[in-house]
């Protein structure tokens, strides 16, 4: 059976497309639909079906435009209900692609029209699952997304009937049948998701802890909460504009590729309530950048670290990208629901800084430096790693203040002396020296390499605490 998947890189999310005897399935597409109706046209096949295995927090997905260019019927899971038309499959409705069949299997838990899609062959041969977010490759999905849009949908609740839909709807299918998850390593759908992209519901059986056979409702729906950690404040925004729609991927890469001269740009920055968002390497940042900018590398986790810092996900944006990646960008962020980029600056950051124009820089020193400083610093060193990360091990002496909660903490920076900053490899503590210097506490010095260069130093650490073994 023919099952293609496609990824989006840091997100770790897969779509996959079907295609028999000239008829194509698109199952959860991304926010860029072209490649779908090439790789169709190039198997000269008619989209026929866009299934959506629920409402997605973590991405918009692209099957509003999909159906728009295609002419393909939407499909969701049973008790969906979005604003717009769309086939409401009924438990254990079967689907015909060419020689193919797709059977919908309700299986909420995740969020409470989630489905899980089983494929049959030409042969009426069970061949897989797409699972969605039901279950991942070594875990399953988190239960605790739908209760930011219905409050009475508890984390415990939800919980529940994941473990009644694994128990009920999944177990008792066939061991050989192939897995296939909408994410990997890496996402924030889950906690413990493996790299491998596939597996056998068999194999899944004997190592996935949240399918152990004697495991009650009760062990299940502890283990599955304890740990989890907050989600990024963009996914709830996402789900909405999965439920409600959004504006075309085609007229938000439109309207947001608009070059701005440096002086035409520092106007529509002083103008508008815009970011400006840099988001060239943290190297480059550190050397020169607009001043009150925001630095958010490319090439690090992106769209998570845009989603979880930025709350509004109409937030005016305006860009600071290395040249020639500006359409990247735009794409990275529009997958994630930031429609709103007004413009980015023509030339990139050499062009502002050959125009004369004002600019700031980050103080950063080496490891070896920090270590020199060590003694008589102690008490204003902060590490933003997350909180598992800081846990495990840490500069002695140091203070924690995760990235992902700073706008919420910066109180506790001091604002009278000098104080260090740092993360695992030096990404992080970038991004947080510029959320400060942003809001105007310029008295901060970044430690290059961070804590990976840290610990080729004689810095005192505490003693190191594997992970798994942390409750």
């Amino acid at each position: 059976m023919k099952v293609e998947q496609i990824y989006t890189g840091c997100l770790a999310h897969a779509a996959y497309y079907i295609e028999s005897n000239g008829e194509a399935a698109i199952i959860d597409p991304l926010r860029e639909v072209q490649p779908y109706i090439n790789k169709a046209e190039a198997d000269n096949a008619k989209i026929k079906y866009i299934f959506e295995t629920h409402f997605h927090a973590d991405f918009v997905s692209g099957h509003l435009d999909l159906k728009a260019k295609s002419g393909a019927q939407i499909v969701f899971g049973p008790t969906a209900n979005p604003s717009y038309d769309a086939i409401i499959a009924e438990d254990g409705q079967i689907f015909e692609i060419g020689d193919y069949k797709i059977k919908v299997i309700h299986t909420p838990g995740h969020t409470m029209e989630s489905t899980t899609y089983l494929l049959i062959d030409e042969n009426n041969k069970e061949h897989g699952i797409i699972t969605g977010d039901t279950l991942f490759i070594g875990d399953v999905g988190r239960p605790d997304l739908a209760q930011k849009i219905a409050s009475d949908l508890t984390q415990e609740k939800l919980a529940g009937f994941l473990y009644d839909s694994l128990r009920n709807k999944i177990m008792p299918l066939s061991d050989d049948l192939i897995v296939y998850p909408n994410h990997g390593a890496g996402s924030a759908c889950g906690k413990n998701m493996s790299k491998e992209t596939t597996d056998t519901l068999g194999n899944q059986k004997k190592v996935n802890y949240a399918l152990r056979a004697n495991m009650s409702k009760d062990e299940f729906i502890a283990e599955l909460l304890d740990g989890l950690s907050e989600p990024p404040a963009y996914f709830p925004q996402n789900v909405m504009m999965n439920i409600q729609g959004y504006e075309s991927f085609d007229k938000v890469m439109t309207k947001s590729q608009t070059p701005l001269a440096p002086k035409a740009f520092e106007a529509a920055a002083n103008e508008t309530e815009a970011i400006v968002l840099d988001v060239r390497h943290q190297s480059e940042f550190i050397k020169g950048h607009i001043p009150r900018s925001i630095f958010i590398g490319i090439d690090g986790g992106f769209a998570p670290w845009v989603g979880a810092l930025i709350a509004d996900v109409s937030q005016p944006i305006l860009l600071v990208a290395p040249e020639g990646r500006e359409e990247e960008v735009i794409t990275r962020l529009s997958r994630v629901g930031f429609d709103n980029v007004i413009g980015y600056l023509e030339g990139s950051f050499k062009a502002w800084k050959d125009s004369g124009m004002e600019y700031d820089t980050l103080t950063s020193i080496s490891a070896e430096e920090f270590a020199n400083r060590y003694q008589e610093n102690k008490d204003v060193i902060f590490d933003v790693r997350k909180d598992g990360e800081f846990t495990a091990e840490h500069v002695d002496g140091a203070k924690h203040t995760a990235l992902d909660n700073i706008n919420s903490h910066l109180s506790q920076f001091p604002e009278d002396k000098p104080f260090y900053v740092h993360c695992a490899g030096g990404y992080r503590s970038v991004i947080a020296a510029s959320i400060l210097k942003s809001r105007g506490i310029h008295n901060l010095i970044d430690v290059a390499g961070g804590y990976g260069a840290i610990k080729t130093t004689n810095i005192p650490r505490t003693d190191f605490v594997c992970p798994s073994t942390l409750k």
